[in-house]
């Protein structure tokens, strides 16, 4: 079956409600949104055409709120069909969409509300209305609570409205309506995730957003009969841009996730041909793998370690960097019998995946293309619509982040920092125009903060950050973030932080994984009551070796000698993680000031 290409340009959309127009025209009757439907357990499809009369429906709703163009409005939502409505809504009459994380701190919630000025927010239910509850007072601007579910808390908040109650009646026609907006217009204010301060609100206008998604689509091909399954969070500007906007101007169908502890039965379900993700997903995935093959014999071990051998001389070969070699007579067997149960689990279908957010360790990508999933590794940041580099599927070197997207400059300044241009390149800061001169100089380049390198086919290679470098007491520098990258490639670690700014020695805060701590207490046959456990020095031990095993690479000064070990996951709610995932080190170490001091007690 030929696959076909229907690619709108951003020139054809000019604002990101003018692209939704266009695809509308050309698709009205074609699979826009698969979702799932609880009442009768079957994933369902709606069409552009449907997904139009409700837009026009939520635009009919936020008319009667006397809103005017550019005023903010934010949605705390969970990835679903709404989640679109609103935007699209929103966007076609010239109103700017702030996103927010829908497990976020309440005290987030109301920096955000208050710097955007927000006078709506749509929330998800009750989980939401909670942290909403919390700083309700503080929210000066805000003149509308939306909630998908009905709570009944009006009373408590005359502010709150159920949606089903605040939309008109469904049998009314509703036309869409189109407030012209300029390419150039603010369309969105996305608020960073603020891991050493202040949240910052990024924005972005329409071009700078189209102009990053026809880029990529010229950096690899996506059809209409292409499904992507979304599970990044939608206030996630990777997913926002390469997992929604795409598909729009690619003509593509979405499929939302139920959620990520559901994800193993939606990709089986869904089977997806593209989705977007990030390492940890990854890094979860080889972890399952790798416990799995434990309890297999010898010979299967064996078997998978022929598979990736093989899949990975055919990949090198596909890429043109490698030549004929006798292993790959066995990739049809190894295939059947390896690889393709592999891929099973993620539905059979994939045909690539795009990986961001942070750097992927090449030993995990090296698995999974080995398999035949092929891992697109790319790089951005909020602040760049976001992406700058990604690999293509012709040109794939896992190593690197790949090239610079069409149409987007890309050199190394000061310290080897990784600079970009172009029009994908954010218009600036909210309210802060020292940090928007600060991130953009003179000559319109982005300082991305990233330290890297650049080959002479242009790929591009991380190397570390400027500022996340610890300094010992001895003088050593340190890039903590590659050594907890290397560390959290076991499986014996959910979350890790390398410690050591002005120490003698470094150290780990390590949260572990309870089933694989336990079967690393029977295996050694250690006698320690569980209380006690996690300030064993035997286990300890046993840790460090671990963590030594991972980290062998780094000089010598650069070694692990304590660790601190905690089931106790670090999470957004205590404000020790971004809603993004990234560690916030100022607030972990002060969370675990005690320890800290215990570690490097009398030294």
């Amino acid at each position: 079956m030929k696959q076909t290409i229907d690619t709108i340009s951003a020139e054809t959309a000019g604002t990101l409600p003018g692209l939704f127009r266009e695809r509308l025209r050309r698709s009205p009757g074609a699979p826009a949104y698969r979702h799932f439907d609880d009442s009768s357990g079957q994933w369902r499809d709606t069409t552009w055409q449907q997904m139009a009369a409700q837009v026009g429906r939520w635009q009919r709703a936020l008319q009667g709120e006397q809103l005017q163009p550019g005023d903010r409005v934010a949605v705390m939502l969970a990835n679903c069909r709404e989640w679109v409505l609103f935007d699209q809504a929103a966007l076609g009459l010239g109103l700017v969409v702030v996103p927010l994380y829908v497990n976020d701190s309440p005290e987030n919630l109301a920096y955000v509300l208050e710097d955007s000025g927000a006078r709506l927010l749509l929330i998800q239910g009750g989980r939401q209305w909670c942290q909403f509850v919390q700083v309700a007072e503080r929210l000066r601007h805000l003149q509308r609570v939306l909630t998908i579910e009905a709570i009944g808390a009006e009373e408590e908040e005359p502010r709150l409205r159920w949606v089903e109650e605040w939309l008109p009646p469904q049998g009314e026609g509703f036309e869409l309506i189109s407030a012209e907006s300029k390419p150039d217009e603010l369309a969105t204010v996305v608020y960073t995730s603020g891991t050493s301060g202040r949240p910052k609100g990024v924005m972005l206008s329409h071009r700078n957003i189209l102009s990053d998604a026809e880029a990529g689509l010229k950096m690899i091909s996506i059809y209409t009969d292409d499904l992507f399954l979304s599970f990044l969070p939608l206030s996630h500007t990777l997913e926002r841009t390469i997992g929604y906007y795409l598909p729009i101007m690619s003509g593509s169908c979405v499929a939302f996730a139920r959620s990520i502890q559901q994800l193993n039965s939606d990709f089986r379900s869904v089977r997806p041909t593209v989705f977007v993700s990030v390492p940890r997903i990854f890094e979860r995935i080889r972890a399952r793998i790798e416990e799995q093959l434990r309890g297999k014999s010898p010979f299967a071990r064996w078997l998978f370690r022929m598979a990736q051998e093989s899949g990975w001389r055919r990949f090198e070969r596909s890429q043109g960097r490698a030549g004929w070699h006798p292993s790959l007579l066995l990739w049809p067997l190894l295939d059947r019998l390896v690889a393709r149960k592999v891929r099973e689990n993620l539905g059979g279908r994939v045909r690539f995946t795009v990986c961001g957010g942070a750097p992927l360790a090449p030993d995990i990508a090296r698995m999974f293309i080995s398999l035949d999933i092929l891992v697109l590794q790319g790089y951005g940041l909020t602040e760049a619509s976001p992406v700058i580099s990604v690999n293509s599927l012709e040109d794939n070197v896992p190593s690197s982040i790949g090239r610079a997207l069409p149409g987007i400059e890309v050199r190394l300044g000061e310290k080897d920092e990784l600079l970009a241009r172009g029009p994908n390149v954010m218009l600036g800061y909210w309210n802060n125009p020292d940090a928007s001169r600060e991130a953009i100089d003179r000559e319109g380049w982005l300082h991305t903060g990233d330290k890297a390198s650049i080959d002479e086919q242009g790929h591009i290679s991380l190397t570390g950050r400027l500022k996340d470098i610890l300094v010992l007491a001895n003088g050593e520098k340190i890039p903590p973030a590659e050594m907890e990258m290397a560390i959290i490639a076991d499986p014996l670690f959910e979350q890790v932080m390398v410690i050591g700014e002005q120490r003698p020695f470094l150290s780990v805060l390590a949260v572990l994984n309870r089933e694989q701590l336990e079967m690393l207490v029977q295996e050694r046959k250690m006698r320690t009551i569980q209380d006690e456990l996690l300030r064993d020095r035997e286990v300890e031990s046993v840790v460090l070796q671990r963590i030594s095993r991972r980290t062998a690479i780094f000089p010598g000064y650069a070694q692990i000698r304590r660790v601190h070990m905690t089931l106790t996951p670090w999470t957004v709610e205590e404000g020790l993680i971004t809603p993004t995932l990234k560690l916030r080190r100022n607030q972990i170490l002060r969370h675990h000031a005690a320890e800290v001091e215990r570690i490097y007690a009398g030294h």
